[in-house]
């Protein structure tokens, strides 16, 4: 089991925290998605590492912008 925080900006509402949710857990392998909408820590839990492009690319589908992991 892998577990990574990273920090995402431009999320202001739960609509936000719900895109950014959806998105990531569609990745496979991933088990859940934990979002502190007030620091913008998004945590992904999954099976196995997960890359940090994949991360990127689902939260940048969403709207929004990985500044951190």
């Amino acid at each position: 089991m892998s577990e990574t925080t990273y920090t995402v900006t431009g999320m202001t509402c739960d609509h936000c925290v719900a895109s950014v949710t959806e998105e990531i857990t569609e990745i496979d392998g991933v088990t859940a998605v934990a979002v502190d909408l007030p620091t913008g820590a998004v945590t992904v839990t999954s099976d196995a590492s997960v890359d940090e492009a994949r991360v990127r690319a689902a939260v940048e589908e969403a709207g929004y912008r990985l500044t951190a992991a």
